[in-house]
């Protein structure tokens, strides 16, 4: 799942703890789904790209997002997953917990407040540096979309080399201080103070050894509805989300942009050869107003069309205000005066004036595009 939104080159997510390079790769995509979409962008079928797209989304809600919680044994690793499920610690599928080492070898979890998502509980670490290689290897993190590292009474030197190979992985990974309500009862400081304490000690510790700031959130595990919970909570869906269909966004994009550049160089070279009026069934090439109309319709971005697409989003009033002010989807006017300033430049061949005419047209194309995919991704 290491895909984000992008375009042709590969990109950063920087919406986690640390940048994620995101590949290329289109593996989670049949090679069926692929040509669908290319045949429906090909001819500017936008209702049919959105279901398309829909579907993808619904398959994608179902794929599993596994999460791994981790730490020093006794920091409060399987309560954590307990008042994350928001169940008691003698409920029947709770984790077990205790003062020492309960925890023996990774145990899986599921809730029904995130669906479709793998809580594992993974055995705590070692106290030498030596164990910490050894158990690196043996939880094998790379098969999880995020990590969780769990620490309390102190963020120890295992904690920051959790959090050193997380970043050097490049995993994505929060900071959870699990037993506030147990500091805020023992130390003399407001609550303000020492939760501004806690949380500079963790940054200072990672720092030191060039560790970027990750999500930190201060918790008590005996109260799932206080602190930082609701602000973890929030987080984690956000995140869930990216990680489902931030990858599938870019995919898909870079799926559609290869249509349309490949059919702006096809009609290019129509253009070149001086055959628009028998290929484009363009009347008078040098009619900048009549190639913009054909343009327009060969990718699907007439005036009809992009209203078409409209009703069938799920947040057409937006698209609709872009029609409107025709700031992404209305063309015409941008175009026309465009061509007017085309005409009245004696510099530009014809050919010239036509393929800019044909780039603003495939330009709009892409927007609408990008359009269609936020508003079908994006929360």
């Amino acid at each position: 799942m290491e895909k984000a939104a992008g375009f042709p080159e590969d990109k950063q997510v920087t919406c986690f703890s640390n940048p994620v390079v995101i590949s290329k790769d289109r593996s989670n995509l049949s090679k069926e789904v692929v040509e669908n979409i290319q045949t429906a962008v090909e001819a500017g079928k936008w209702v049919e790209v959105v279901s398309i797209v829909k579907n993808i989304k619904e398959e994608e809600s179902r794929t599993t997002v596994k999460i791994a919680v981790t730490g020093d044994s006794g920091n409060g690793m399987s309560s954590f997953i307990n008042a994350l499920r928001e169940i008691g610690h003698e409920e029947k599928d709770s984790a077990p917990t205790g003062v020492v080492r309960t925890t023996q070898k990774p145990a899986l979890y599921s809730s029904s407040k995130f669906p479709s998502v793998d809580l594992w509980d993974l055995p705590g670490t070692g106290v030498t540096s030596q164990s910490m290689e050894n158990y690196l290897e043996e939880m094998d993190f790379s098969k999880y979309d995020l990590i969780i590292i769990i620490a309390s009474e102190q963020f120890s030197s295992n904690h920051v080399k959790l959090a050193k190979a997380m970043q050097s992985m490049r995993r994505r990974f929060y900071v959870v201080w699990t037993k506030l309500d147990r500091d805020l009862d023992t130390s003399a400081l407001p609550e303000p103070q020492l939760r501004e304490n806690i949380q500079k000690n963790i940054q200072e510790n990672l720092q030191k050894e060039g560790v970027e700031e990750p999500p930190i959130f201060l918790v008590s595990n005996f109260s799932p509805d206080s602190l930082d919970f609701p602000k973890l909570r929030e987080s984690l869906t956000k995140d869930l989300h990216s990680i489902r269909y931030d990858g599938l966004f870019g995919t898909l994009f870079q799926v559609c942009e290869e249509v349309v550049s490949k059919k702006v160089e096809f009609i290019k070279g129509i253009i070149k050869k001086n055959d628009s009026w028998g290929v484009l069934e363009i009347s008078d090439p040098n009619n900048l107003e009549e190639c913009q109309k054909v343009f327009q319709q060969k990718f699907g971005v007439d005036d009809n069309s992009p209203h078409q697409v409209a009703l069938n989003m799920s947040q057409p009033q937006v698209i609709q205000k872009h029609l409107q002010d025709g700031s992404t989807l209305s063309l015409p006017h941008q175009l026309r005066v465009r061509a007017v300033n085309f005409v009245s430049c004696c510099f530009d061949s014809t050919h010239r004036q036509q393929a800019r005419v044909l780039d603003e047209a495939a330009e709009k194309t892409k927007k609408i595009l990008n359009k269609i995919l936020k508003d079908i991704f994006l929360p």
